[in-house]
C-alpha cells in the first residue's frame, strides 16, 4: 500500500516521490517489521540504486512467502534522494519519526551514505550501507557496516591491486598518470592509489583532477599522453569512465596498463556501449562469472534477478550491485531471526561477532564495520567481441588478476587503443 504524502510532507522532502509501503501499524506481535531507507531512483546514481532496489524487493518477497521474520510480514519504506545528498537527512528524519521503522538501510553510494550518518548516529541506529566508500572513516560508528568488500583500509584497498601487478611486470614500470572527478570517490580512490603508488615505486608524472560535470575528455588525454607514462590509472564515474575510454581509443593513447577505479563499467549497458573497446582494460570489480568464483546460491539468484531486470528497467547483466544488495538483506535475515529481536544493540552486537553465509561468500565485519577481509577483484577485459550482453554472462570475458586466490587468468600488457 503506497503513502501519499500531504502538502506539508512533500515542502518538507523538498518535493521527492515517495516509493513507501506502509501500512497502520496493529499489535506488536502482528505489525511489520519496517526497514526504511533513501534510494537513488532517479539522478546520477539511480542505474544502481533502482537495481538496489529491485534486490530488496525480491528478498522481502521470499523471506514473506517463508512467513516473515519473528513471524512478522516484512515492508519496505523507502524514498528517492534523487541522488542528491541535500535531501538525505530530512528523509532519515521522517522515516524514523513518521514511518517510525525498525531497521535502517543507508542509500546506494558514498556520498548519500554520509549524508545521513549523523541522523543515524544522534539516534543510535544500526545501519547497513550499499557501496559507501570509507564513509566510516571519519565517525567510527559501532553500529555501522558496510556492504562492499573493501576490508579495513578501503581507500588504499581499491587500488591495490592494480599497483601490486604493475610492480610485478618486467621491466618494472617507472611513471604513473592518476586523474579523476573532482568529487568524494574519485578524491579518496586517488589518495589511495598515490600511497600504492609509492609502495611500488613508481613516480607520476600527471596528477590532475576535473570538474564532475566535464563532458569533453579530449584535453585531458591528450595532456597524459604528452608525459608517456607506462601507467594510467583513473577513478571515475560512470559518465566519466565511458568518456575516458571513448577519447583514449580516438585519440591513441597507450601504456603498459590502463585502467583502475572506473564505476560503471560493471553495468551491462555501459559494457554493451563500449564492447571491444574494453579489451584489455585492467578494472576492479566484485563479482564476475568466473569459475574462482562459484559461491553457493549466486547463480540461482542471479537466474530470479535477471528475469525480472528488464521489465523493470534496470541493469540487465547484475553481476555488480545486486549480489551484494541481496547479501545485505540476507545479513539482515540471518541476525535478526538469531537474536529474535529488532533492537538495534542486539543487532549490531550480533553482526559484528558473525561470519555470514551469502550468495557472495561468507562475510566477516571487522574495523569501523567494514569487511574484516578485503575482496576488491582486478580484472581484465579479453576477447571482446561486438556489443552482445551475453558473452558477459560467461566466463573467459573478464578474468580475475587479483587477489591471488581468486585469480583465473594473468596479465596481458600493454594496452594499445584501437588506433594506435
Amino acid at each position: 500500500m503506497t503513502v501519499l504524502l500531504t502538502r506539508r510532507d512533500a515542502l518538507a522532502l523538498g518535493g521527492m516521490t515517495a516509493a513507501a509501503m506502509t501500512r497502520p501499524a496493529s499489535a506488536q506481535s502482528t505489525s511489520p517489521i519496517k526497514i526504511g531507507f533513501s534510494m537513488a531512483l532517479t539522478g546520477g546514481l539511480a542505474v544502481g540504486g533502482r537495481a538496489a532496489l529491485l534486490c530488496y524487493q525480491i528478498w522481502a518477497e521470499e523471506v514473506n512467502a517463508r512467513g516473515g521474520l519473528l513471524g512478522r510480514k516484512v515492508e519496505l519504506v523507502y524514498y528517492d534522494d534523487q541522488t542528491n545528498p541535500a535531501t538525505v537527512p530530512a528523509i532519515y528524519a521522517k522515516l524514523l519519526d513518521v514511518d517510525k521503522v525498525d531497521l535502517l538501510l543507508s542509500g546506494y553510494g558514498t556520498v548519500p551514505t554520509a549524508a545521513a550518518m549523523p541522523v543515524v548516529i544522534q539516534r543510535g541506529k544500526l545501519i547497513l550501507s550499499l557501496f559507501a566508500l570509507a564513509a566510516n572513516d571519519q565517525f567510527k560508528y559501532d553500529r555501522y557496516f558496510q556492504m562492499q568488500p573493501n576490508g579495513p583500509d578501503a581507500k588504499v584497498e581499491f587500488s591495490r591491486g592494480f599497483f601490486e601487478l604493475a610492480a610485478a611486470l618486467q621491466p618494472k614500470p617507472q611513471t604513473a598518470a592518476i586523474v579523476g572527478a573532482d568529487a568524494e570517490f574519485s578524491i579518496l580512490a586517488l589518495e589511495g592509489a598515490r600511497e600504492n603508488a609509492k609502495k611500488a615505486g613508481v613516480k607520476f608524472v600527471y596528477d590532475r583532477t576535473y570538474p564532475p560535470a566535464t563532458v569533453d575528455f579530449a584535453p585531458i588525454v591528450r595532456a597524459i599522453k604528452a608525459t608517456n607514462p607506462d601507467l594510467l590509472f583513473i577513478a571515475s564515474y560512470p559518465p566519466d569512465t565511458s568518456g575516458m575510454i571513448r577519447t583514449i581509443h580516438e585519440i591513441g593513447f597507450g601504456a603498459r596498463m590502463v585502467g583502475g577505479g572506473m564505476i560503471g563499467l560493471q553495468f551491462g549497458a555501459l559494457k554493451t556501449q563500449l564492447g571491444p573497446m574494453l579489451n584489455n582494460i585492467v578494472a576492479y570489480d566484485l563479482y564476475v562469472p568466473e569459475p574462482t568464483m562459484k559461491f553457493p546460491g549466486i547463480e540461482q539468484f542471479l537466474v530470479k534477478y535477471r528475469e525480472r531486470a528488464v521489465p523493470a528497467g534496470v541493469d540487465a547483466l547484475g553481476i555488480y550491485i545486486p549480489p551484494y544488495a541481496y547479501s545485505e538483506m540476507q545479513i539482515i535475515e540471518q541476525a535478526v531471526t538469531a537474536t529474535g529481536s529488532t533492537d538495534d544493540a542486539k543487532l549490531a552486537d550480533y553482526i559484528r561477532k558473525t561470519t555470514f553465509s551469502t550468495v557472495v561468500g561468507d562475510i566477516k565485519f571487522g574495523e569501523r564495520g567494514e569487511w574484516a577481509e578485503p575482496r576488491i577483484l582486478l580484472i581484465q577485459y579479453r576477447g571482446v567481441a561486438g556489443n552482445d550482453l551475453e558473452q558477459f554472462k560467461l566466463p573467459g570475458k573478464q578474468i580475475v588478476l587479483h587477489p591471488a586466490r581468486f585469480r583465473s587468468g594473468d596479465l596481458q600488457v600493454p594496452f594499445e587503443s584501437m588506433k594506435r
